[in-house]
């Protein structure tokens, strides 16, 4: 097969092999636009010029804030939603572990009672952080919605709440979710991806056979909130923060509220 063929030369050329000296005299090829590698930057770098919240944001007007945090929760959630928020029930949950190290994960957020004290969400009982509130039932909830410059907090004690709670709960998910929760071994060492598509196959079939099967470590848990605050950005670092801190008890709380510094 000619040279040409073989792709090797262009048109109008010859199939002779250049020698060294051609080769020097080659000029390099031009980078294609949008391809030029930058050279390594420094993270200060990467930030400068980039200050946060410097865009219209939301006012907030603390004054008018209801009583109890639920209400306020529901309305700020909803606003995120309704401003296009991508995944706003995505909370960071943070524990510490046996050695008093703090960790922290983001999860689904799965409900919130009407007056804001019980905040719900789901985990492996046998994951690290099923394992971690075990040994300290008490965490923390974070989520920042970018759009709105707004951040809620939560702090707690955390219990997990009654095998059919967590089974009903299980009920609702995807199927790709109760799949990925029968694989388990959840934050264990995988020697490679294909390992977890094989482990993954195997559950969905499992799933087909056994429509109402529920791991036995899935686990719903409440953080029972002592605090709630509900955070404002400003682009002119005038944040509004409110807090909420619960003074009755879970069955039938009284909350107070406080206009903290930024």
């Amino acid at each position: 097969m000619a040279a040409e063929e073989e792709g090797l030369t262009g048109p109008g050329e010859s199939g002779s092999v250049p020698g060294p000296e051609a080769e020097a005299r080659r000029e390099p090829a031009a980078e294609p636009p949008g391809e030029r590698r930058s050279e390594p930057r420094s993270v200060p770098e990467l930030l400068l010029g980039r200050p946060p919240m410097a865009r219209p944001l939301p006012s907030f007007d603390h004054d008018a804030a209801p009583a109890e945090p639920g209400p306020l929760l529901v309305d700020w959630l909803a606003t995120a939603l309704d401003a296009g928020v991508l995944d706003p029930q995505a909370f960071t949950l943070s524990t510490v572990d046996a050695d008093g190290m703090p960790d922290a994960r983001v999860l689904v957020l799965r409900d919130v009672d009407a007056a804001g004290t019980g905040w719900n969400f789901s985990a492996a009982a046998d994951s690290p952080k099923g394992r971690q509130l075990a040994d300290h039932p008490a965490a923390a909830l974070t989520v920042y919605w970018p759009q709105l410059g707004r951040q809620v907090r939560v702090r707690g004690s955390v219990e997990r709440a009654a095998d059919l709670v967590a089974a009903a709960e299980f009920a609702t998910r995807s199927p790709a979710a109760r799949a990925s929760s029968l694989v388990g071994r959840q934050s264990e060492p995988l020697a490679a991806l294909t390992e977890y598509d094989e482990a993954v196959a195997v559950a969905r079939r499992r799933l087909e056979a056994h429509p109402d099967v529920v791991p036995p470590g899935h686990a719903v848990y409440t953080l029972w909130a002592h605090e709630v605050e509900f955070w404002q950005g400003d682009s002119q670092r005038r944040h509004v923060r409110l807090r909420y801190t619960r003074t009755g008890p879970v069955s039938s709380p009284d909350w107070s509220r406080t206009l903290l510094w930024p």
